[in-house]
């Protein structure tokens, strides 16, 4: 057993060698919209309607139905600003979706959106009677339908034990997103070699601050202002990348999506600003720091 510190070593940000995005860039923002099969037979894995007398009921139809929304209607919401914006995000994805939701993965894939896997079904790492199964049948469910097999990782709930890092990399996972501790990219040494961490959000990540925190609908965008304009200002000297985590049952409900919105035009109105994919920032850590010959693709 490895403990996550013994994994990645202490770094300070301010004394690392300068890493230089190409074309006068300066800020690296990449969004993920995630995609998740709620299975109706088991507990929902977040709720906003709690159930009477506080007593857990199967089936949750209400909650279930709260997440299903998403998938019919607000993930569309999302991709139509997102296409109006030029923006290519990363699609989190449960392996199920694909044939779940095939209407969406297809959509998704027409788009030249990054697919990234999220799990096979929406349940925390801990909670799998096999992890490596879970990791093989994801990787293969997305290759199966897009083509090519994802480069990039997001455990539900960003769950890992000791060893969920391990399975991946042996799997050929080439990133991961579940280390929020940075805002830079980081090595993570595995039994395989080296993974690559890529900075994600629990900040500016819509399940906490919407569906946990309880915040008003506005504060998506004057918390994301203060984000951009302070990581934007860092990165005239030390170049830094912002995530944007967003869940269509969520963020593509009617009183949210304007917000999203104003807050791409206010990003966009920046010079320098890269809207980029999780697998473009992994290739540009990997030439910026001289990693190339040691982190190979597959």
């Amino acid at each position: 057993m490895r403990l996550p510190r013994e994994r990645i070593p202490y770094s300070a940000i301010v004394d690392r060698k300068p890493l230089k995005l190409p074309g006068g860039g300066r800020l690296l923002v990449w969004t993920i919209v995630n995609v998740e099969e709620w299975s109706i037979e088991r507990p929902m894995p977040r709720t906003v309607l709690p159930p009477p007398f506080a007593q857990p009921l199967l089936p949750d139809l209400p909650n279930w139905a709260w997440h299903e929304y998403g998938m019919r209607v607000g993930f569309w919401r999302i991709a139509e600003g997102l296409h109006r914006f030029g923006i290519r995000p990363t699609l989190a994805i449960n392996g199920s979706v694909c044939r779940s939701y095939p209407r969406i993965a297809k959509a998704a894939l027409d788009a030249g959106w990054e697919f990234m896997g999220h799990g096979f079904v929406q349940r925390p790492m801990h909670q799998l009677e096999d992890q490596r199964a879970a990791i093989r049948d994801t990787i293969a469910a997305i290759r199966e339908f897009s083509g090519k097999s994802p480069r990039g990782w997001e455990s539900p709930g960003l769950t890992e034990t000791y060893s969920t890092i391990d399975m991946l990399a042996e799997s050929g996972i080439e990133y991961v997103a579940d280390w929020v501790l940075d805002d830079q990219p980081c090595l993570i040494e595995t039994a395989s070699g080296p993974m690559v961490s890529i900075p994600y959000t629990v900040e500016m990540n819509d399940i906490a601050m919407m569906a946990l925190q309880n915040h008003p609908s506005e504060a998506w965008l004057r918390r994301g202002i203060d984000h951009f304009e302070r990581l934007y200002a860092e990165s005239e000297h030390i170049t830094r990348v912002m995530a944007l985590s967003v869940h269509p049952y969520i963020t593509g409900v009617p009183h949210r999506i304007g917000y999203l919105e104003k807050l791409y035009e206010h990003m966009l109105a920046r010079p320098g600003v890269l809207m980029w994919t999780g697998e473009q920032i992994l290739d540009w850590y990997r030439d910026a720091a001289g990693l190339r010959g040691t982190l190979g693709p597959r």
